[in-house]
């Protein structure tokens, strides 16, 4: 089942908890393939699942792999609660998958992309660390490092929390192209070639889009607290169009206000002194600067057209300019990357002393030319890898303070956002924690809005840059609902 063509049969009686139950498989078949039925008479021959709620509440699971089938069984309330039915029916799937596969998924039976929010949940609601770890690990079968991981995530994030302004909301600008397309990448961009000839157009838009959303912050009276330039990689444009760009943002928000101001300058093969000036000029405090690996045969492996000491001088040369808030992003189980390679750019990160570093783990997304070749690069060291930097990079001073899970990750691991005391990112654990309106502008990006009660509704822009361009003005006629939002705002209570 770890073939990505596989197609296993899982059938599903007296319930509608397909997605929970596919989340479960996918703990153990990170990149296998399912087809879902109602059909008792399905579930023969091959490799297949059955599931089955009766109305006396029975649970019955059976999993067959191989021709070796094994069923359980437990009972529950016949009015159980909906949750309670399925944590029962996804608990007897997972022990039942542990035996046969010999898979032991260290984040459990948690299969939601915000573990630490759950612990914040539960912090808030005076819950002592002994109960929480002893929940995580009781009910949701977490070993004892996630557990660890988790707590002292939420710990940190806390403080910063805690000094969220509800009433404020958050500005992501989108520059969704790429010099090249990397073969892990699941990102809606667009590598140099294929856009030039957009460019000039997908620029203007985005400066259109950047003056109608200041318009209604204005007339909402509605302070900015972060920016973040993503993409894609906000460099790959040149530095009289991240100026025009830069300049859109200048004149139609009010800066003074800003707490955090960032730009992923990403990838090492499109930073120059020229671009790190105007970003520094235009107000951008913290860069990312992204090499994922420092070994050169990986990069080429993984379509980077960059050396890893080229990595090791943009991020020099980042310095130099005059940046002292400085990211750097590494993944994880790269194909042919070895766990003393990783550990090797780990250690040489360090010595650079950036002021955070965010470990991924590779996931294998269907969008990704990774994909195609999923079952040849799930057999990595990811997890060594892992346990190797979280101890490391805490022994340094870099403490966690923001993390989710992506669904395919290698070893149903983590990405983990490491920091100096003080150089956190608001932007990404308001990302991570859903508690601040974010106003997206551009190619792909998303308008999150919170209203009280924390309903979040979401306006998503065009994923392609011609369909940006040529549907514009009907897509800015939704931020109709931007404004009603950013009105009800003012009068959410803070936390």
């Amino acid at each position: 089942m770890t073939d990505n063509n596989s197609k296993m049969p899982i059938i599903m009686i007296g319930h509608s908890f397909k997605y929970e139950t596919e989340a479960t498989l996918k703990l153990f078949f990170n990149t296998a393939r399912f087809t879902f039925s109602a059909d008792k008479a399905d579930a023969v021959g091959g490799d297949y699942v059955y599931t089955e709620i009766s109305g006396d509440g029975n649970v019955t699971v059976s999993v067959c792999l191989g021709g070796d089938a094994e069923t359980e069984t437990c009972k529950i309330a016949v009015d159980a609660e909906k949750k309670d039915a399925e944590y029962a029916l996804c608990r007897l799937l997972f022990e039942i998958l542990v035996r046969k596969t010999g898979i032991k998924p260290p984040w459990g039976l948690l299969t939601g992309i915000r573990p630490v929010k759950k612990v914040v949940d539960m912090i808030r609601q005076g819950k002592t660390e002994e109960e929480i770890c002893a929940d995580f690990g009781t009910k949701y079968l977490v070993t004892p490092k996630k557990i660890r991981l988790a707590y002292d995530t939420a710990v940190n994030q806390l403080p910063i929390l805690d000094r969220i302004d509800s009433k404020a909301a958050s500005l992501y600008v989108s520059i969704p192209f790429c010099p090249t397309r990397c073969s892990y990448c699941s990102f809606v961009s667009h590598s140099m070639d294929s856009a030039i000839k957009l460019m000039p157009e997908y620029i203007s838009a985005l400066c259109r889009e950047l003056e109608i959303l200041g318009r209604i912050v204005k007339e909402t009276d509605t302070k900015i607290d972060t920016i973040y330039f993503g993409g894609g990689t906000p460099t790959s444009v040149s530095a009289k169009e991240l100026r025009t760009i830069m300049e859109a943002v200048e004149k139609n928000f009010d800066l003074d206000k800003v707490r955090e101001y960032s730009v992923e300058a990403g990838r090492p093969d499109t930073i120059t002194e020229e671009k790190l000036r105007v970003i520094k000029e235009l107000g951008a405090g913290r860069i990312s600067v992204n090499p994922q690996t420092l070994n050169d045969d990986v990069l080429k492996v993984i379509g980077r057209k960059h050396s890893g000491e080229d990595a090791v001088k943009a991020f020099e040369l980042a310095r130099r300019v005059g940046f002292r808030n400085i990211n750097t992003d590494l993944i994880a189980g790269l194909p042919t990357e070895s766990a003393d390679s990783f550990r090797n750019t780990l250690d040489r990160m360090i010595e650079l002393d950036p002021e955070s570093i965010t470990v991924h783990t590779l996931t294998i997304k269907r969008s990704a030319t990774l994909f195609e070749t999923g079952s040849e690069n799930i057999s990595n060291p990811a997890s060594e890898m892992v346990d190797y930097s979280v101890p490391t990079l805490m022994s340094h001073g870099y403490l966690p303070y923001y993390m989710y899970r992506q669904k395919n990750t290698v070893d149903n691991l983590e990405n983990v956002g490491y920091a100096k005391k003080g150089f956190e990112s608001y932007y990404n654990i308001f990302i991570m924690d859903d508690t601040q309106t974010i106003l997206g502008a551009g190619c792909a990006a998303s308008t999150k809005l919170l209203y009280e009660g924390n309903r979040i509704e979401r306006i998503h822009n065009y994923k392609f840059p011609y369909e940006y361009i040529r549907s514009f003005d009907k897509l800015m006629e939704k931020k109709e609902e931007v404004i009603e939002c950013l009105k009800k705002i003012k009068y959410i209570q803070p936390r």
